[in-house]
């Protein structure tokens, strides 16, 4: 996701810039050094220790197998970024597990990382003009690639405007999401707000804190701005064109 989505280096969109400009697009292909086990029916249909993971450009990552570790009655497709090996797709089979983990939704990107941090970065939310939130005592989720976001504990919620939501998601890095619809007055805003009540590990910090949708209520934070980073990077263009290095490093 780090590299290829959200804001990443090799997204549509990056966030920032390299000091020279590559080819479009671009993939990347790499040893993924663990055991990845598909199962359909109860038995074992993809098995291997040769796994290649593929980022390509706006899609999340994805397993590469070579063809002997795949049996032929799993749906797959010859992977075009790497001679030899095959692509199966997620839902071809009915779990995917790496060494005794299962993995759901797509493979986990070893390059995404998730911080939280405690702050005091403001967080005010309103539907119309009833607040449910207005703080400083947030936690800063900051995820590779997407923009940041701010969490709350429900003591800083007006958590009598909010009810549970049938809605679930899941996210490979944080764990399933429950969501949370705002009813003022007659005004009834479906899925406002979401939590992680039982994260994945290094989302733990954000266990039961609530997060808000921007785009289904007034969000108001000092977070900064994302495009602050392509505005500093464009002040440091001239100490980027110094001198290319060598494979070695060597400049």
């Amino acid at each position: 996701m780090s590299l290829t989505t959200g804001r990443g280096p090799l997204s549509a969109r990056p966030a920032g810039r390299f000091s020279v400009p590559l080819p479009t697009p671009l993939g990347y292909v790499e040893p993924f050094q663990r055991r990845v086990r598909g199962r359909s029916g109860g038995q074992t249909v993809v098995d291997s220790e040769r796994v290649l993971l593929v980022h390509a450009p706006g899609q999340p990552p994805t397993y590469a197998f070579p063809a002997e570790d795949v049996q032929a009655t799993v749906a797959s497709e010859p992977e075009p970024a790497v001679a030899g090996h095959l692509r199966v797709p997620w839902e071809a089979v009915d779990e995917w597990w790496e060494e005794e983990e299962r993995m759901l939704g797509h493979p986990r990107n070893p390059y995404h990382r998730i911080d939280c941090l405690r702050s005091t970065r403001h967080l005010r939310v309103e539907v119309g003009d009833v607040v449910l939130v207005d703080t400083s005592d947030t936690v800063a989720l900051y995820e590779s690639a997407l923009a940041p976001r701010l969490y709350v504990r429900r003591e800083q919620v007006d958590m009598g405007l909010l009810h549970p939501s049938a809605t679930k998601t899941y996210c490979p890095y944080k764990g399933a999401a429950s969501y949370w619809s705002a009813i003022v007055g007659d005004v009834v805003v479906e899925d406002i707000a979401w939590s992680y009540e039982d994260p994945l590990p290094e989302s733990v910090p954000i266990s039961g804190l609530l997060s808000f949708d921007g785009s289904r209520a007034t969000v108001e934070h000092d977070l900064p701005a994302p495009t602050r980073v392509l505005e500093d990077l464009e002040d440091l263009e001239p100490r980027l064109d110094g001198p290319t290095c060598d494979s070695g490093g060597q400049c």
